[in-house]
């Protein structure tokens, strides 16, 4: 049982490592430049990477509840 828990929790932070790199990469096709005052590098890119980490972590809480959801499905016709 202990070790179902321990794979779950690999599981979840492996998926939401690769969505938030996922959203960092969907987040480079956007032009925030028009958007942002000059001279704010830093801050720039602390919005990109606080928007990464928020898209993905969404993202990947929604992945990891379907497919929660998805192995509790058999227990329906039990």
């Amino acid at each position: 049982m202990l070790f179902n828990y321990s794979l779950y929790s690999i599981f979840g932070i492996v998926t939401n490592l690769v969505f938030i790199g996922l959203a960092w990469w969907a987040l480079q096709a956007l032009d925030f430049e028009k958007f942002l005052r000059k001279n704010r590098v830093g801050q720039a890119r602390m919005l990109y990477i606080l928007l990464a980490i928020a898209i993905g972590t969404v993202v990947s809480d929604f992945f990891l509840k379907y497919f929660d959801w998805s192995q509790q499905l058999p227990f329906i016709f039990d």
